[in-house]
């Protein structure tokens, strides 16, 4: 059966291959920027016959700064182009008719100002906010410059701000879900994570170009994720000869105390640095390009400061305090080169090392229900150290035929997970050591093919990928006097996963209409071998072929006017982590564990979509629905006899997320603009049972858990005389319901102000994040046997101070 696949999968991208018969030609091209070579979008593009100067076609360049002229007969012409800024360029050539498609070389205007640079960054600047939603409307991507109250932080903290993404226990949402696939530059790496999210509240958003949203990606993405993607571009430069920028940002945290410790524990972190110098070095000189980007961000964070009330069924009560210290060093150097081998052929070659050590010195209090007695202090120390390299291969050959592209690529990763924990355990008769120590190397290899062949009305796009991906996992528990430690669930366990994979995507475009029909096949096997001594579980895995299919379906009723209706099925795959067997104690009576049984989430999503523009501004709305089956999700039970919570990954059954988002875009002079973001949704998760194995079996069941919740984004920004620049942004998010339980509402407000200097090649910033330190994160959790409420006073507040140069 599986040869009989892979032959039609072979059959299926030979096809995609043949080429169109078409009688007339087109004539295609790219206008750029003589100096920086920036592609010029927006230009004016006459085609004029050469006898008799009669106007035969014009178009303008898009976004990309391309252009295409369809339905030209062969003759002599003159092609003239033009653009405010610049000096207007004419061209006389001939058109055949052997080819269905001419591309004419690279046009390169000379800007006609002095005071080119500055003019051509204001440009820059109007046309993004002009253009965050893609005309698609598939995108929205945001410059992380632009996001002045945020500057100097990490990823995951420039991401928070953005319309339609919230931040919820150190995981990025997109309306309210956070099955989100993170790419970094189109890929998914191990410093993101492969399928679910790790690592983004530690990469220093100094090496971020842009941020890219996807909600309803297309076939020629991977089908993880069913919230959909979020692209991270790099900084990467392309200007000739030597250039660069150097920056420093200094930031202070957890200003003061907002609540004070339980008894007996020590001092929580307050007044936390934040260090992060940055350089990026690129020269460029015929047809080579040596590029090179360095970060370190040091900070210091009080990374958890969680009071917790655990009520059980019998009527005893537990309060509790975690609190834990962190000292994070995130280095990651990038480096590459890009060869121009020749007008058609070019290849990129870059590598990537990440280093993430992580030193935590954690606190964590138990007292009966009126303090009067302290049951157990659990201070620990974990030490952590993970390192990440990738190397990366891409090659592109362009043919004759304007945007007809083909793209090989290969991806290499490994990832270590070096991780130590030390435990203090103080008990009212005893006192006791306990550690354990975890190592985990990940080896990753991606392979892809990705071709693009324009057609009259639209494109093709088509390819394959393959992923082998292995990560073997040992665990060494070391218990002490009464330990809490389950020392026989240590050992070994290794996953191996292999995905080939084949898309086809077909994208057709006529003046009021546009269609976008693709589909993305998959084989996917895992398997999870378990060490055969483990008291719980046993080897598992799982495999499939399935059709993952999308659609976008689009109707221009005039300029101002668009609507769109868009169709994807998603799935999400456990990862490693969800599925490793080794209990984590990072809370001293909280275990989380994963599930080796644990199986795909399949969804299926549909949105509809309007945007309207006018001069200064947009207005986009958008419903969606998505409903998915096999919702995977943490359920948390207690066993008789003992006090322990057990948090275990489970399959709940099916699932609902319904909403409406809008995003309200205006420019309302020169100086001052802004952007307003609602987002409404409805969560429903069905009545389900489940059985947790560990760490002895029991059942849980849960009723229908349904909630309207939502947030709202309110950004000002405002653009000052003599480079000076200002945001104040206002964020809130509405009670919502989480696994067993719900979450409080939440509320933050942020500033930031920036001042170009030094003739614009310096730049000056300020900023201060949760300003009023209101962001507080209250939960509350009905488990099997008790009932919980916590309140997290992690830290929110920061301010920070930075400068760049650009030379």
């Amino acid at each position: 059966m599986l040869k009989k696949i892979v032959f039609l999968l072979l059959i299926f991208v030979s096809v995609s291959f043949i080429k169109a018969q078409v009688s007339n030609v087109t004539v295609s091209g790219i206008v750029k920027d003589k100096v920086d070579k920036k592609n010029l979008a927006y230009t004016n593009i006459v085609l004029k016959k050469a006898s008799d100067e009669t106007f035969v076609a014009g178009t303008i360049t898009n976004e990309e700064g391309r252009f295409s002229l369809e339905g030209i007969k062969p003759d002599n012409y003159h092609l003239e182009i033009s653009i405010s800024g610049y000096n207007s360029q004419n061209q006389d050539f001939f058109i055949g008719s052997l080819s269905g498609f001419i591309e004419v070389p690279i046009i390169e205007l000379e800007n006609s100002s002095s005071t080119k640079e500055t003019k051509i960054e204001e440009v820059v600047l109007t046309s993004s906010k002009k253009s965050e939603i893609s005309n698609q409307m598939d995108k929205k991507t945001y410059s992380v410059a632009d996001n002045i109250s945020q500057n100097g932080g990490s990823v995951l903290q420039s991401m928070q701000n953005l319309p339609g993404v919230t931040v919820q226990d150190g995981k990025v949402q997109l309306r309210g879900n956070d099955k989100v696939t993170v790419l970094i530059d189109g890929k998914q790496t191990a410093l993101t994570g492969f399928g679910s999210q790790t690592g983004l509240d530690n990469i220093p958003a100094s090496t971020i170009d842009k941020i890219e949203i996807i909600n309803n990606p297309s076939s020629k993405y991977d089908a993880n994720g069913n919230a959909g993607i979020i692209n991270i571009i790099m900084k990467k430069n392309t200007k000739n000869g030597w250039n660069g920028k150097v920056g420093f940002t200094y930031g202070t945290g957890a200003l003061w105390v907002r609540k004070e410790n339980l008894p007996t524990i020590r001092p929580q972190y307050t007044f936390t640095p934040k260090i992060n110098p940055s350089l990026s070095l690129n020269y460029r000189k015929n047809k080579v390009n040596i590029f090179l980007q360095a970060d370190n961000l040091y900070t210091q964070t009080l990374n958890k400061n969680e009071f917790i009330t655990r009520t059980y069924d019998d009527g005893a009560i537990i309060k509790s305090q975690l609190k834990r210290n962190r000292n994070t060093n995130f280095l990651t150097t990038k480096a590459g080169l890009d060869w121009n081998i020749d007008s058609q052929n070019s290849l990129t070659v870059s590598g990537m090392y990440g280093s993430e050590k992580i030193i935590d010195h954690g606190d964590q209090p138990f007292f009966n229900g009126d303090f009067s007695q302290r049951l157990r202090l659990w201070q620990f120390l974990e030490d952590e150290l993970k390192t990440t390299i990738m190397g990366t291969a891409n090659y592109q050959h362009k043919f004759k035929e304007a945007g007809h592209l083909l793209n090989v690529g290969f991806n290499y990763t490994f990832h270590r997970e070096d991780e130590k924990y030390f435990y203090d355990n103080y008990l009212p008769v005893s006192t006791g050591t306990d550690a354990f120590k975890l190592l985990s190397d990940e080896q990753v290899y991606d392979f892809n093919v990705d071709y693009i062949k324009p057609l009259k009305y639209g494109r093709l796009e088509t390819g394959i990928k393959l992923r082998n991906r292995n990560i073997p996992t040992n665990m060494n528990f070391i218990p002490g006097a009464n330990s809490v430690l389950d020392v026989n669930a240590g050992g070994w366990a290794t996953y191996k996963e292999l995905i080939p994979a084949v898309y086809a995507n077909y994208i057709f475009e006529t003046p009021k209409w546009e269609a976008e029909l693709g589909v993305r096949l998959e084989y996917v096997k895992i398997q999870y071998d378990v060490n055969p001594n483990h008291p719980t579980y046993k080897s598992d895995g799982y495999n499939y072929t399935q059709p993952f299919p999308n659609m976008r379906l689009a109707y221009k009723l005039n300029d101002r006017n668009k609507f769109s209706i868009f169709y994807n099925r998603r799935v999400d795959r456990p990862n490693e982590v969800d599925i490793r067997i080794f209990p984590k104690y990072d809370d001293a009576e909280i275990i989380k564990v994963g599930n080796p049984e644990l199986r795909p989430q399949f969804t299926n999503s549909i949105e509809l979509g309007h945007k309207y523009n006018w001069d200064n501004g947009y207005l986009y709305s958008a419903f969606y629905h998505r409903f998915a089956n096999g919702t995977i999700t943490r359920i948390s039970s207690i066993v008789p006899g003992s006090t322990l919570v057990y948090a275990v990954f489970q399959n709940a059954g099916k699932s609902y997320n319904s909403g409406l988002e809008m995003i309200l875009n205006q420019k309302i002079s020169k100086v001052y603009s802004f952007n307003i973001n609602g987002n409404v949704y409805r969560n429903q998760i069905n009545a389900f049972t489940v059985t947790n194995l560990y760490p002895t079996p029991n059942s849980f069941s849960a009723e229908m858990q349904k909630a309207i919740s939502g947030n709202v984004k309110f950004n000002n920004t405002f653009k000052f005389h003599n480079g000076f620049d200002a945001q104040f942004t206002a964020v809130y998010l509405a009670p919502d319901i989480i696994p067993q339980g719900k979450i409080g509402s939440r509320f933050s407000v942020d500033i930031g102000v920036k001042k170009s200097i030094q003739n614009g090649k310096g730049e000056l910033f300020f900023n201060a994040t949760d300003l009023l330190n209101t962001m507080i994160v209250k939960k509350q959790i009905q488990g099997i046997g008790f009932y919980y409420t916590s309140d997290d006073y992690y830290e929110t507040q920061v301010v920070r101070l930075g400068y760049s140069y650009k030379f």
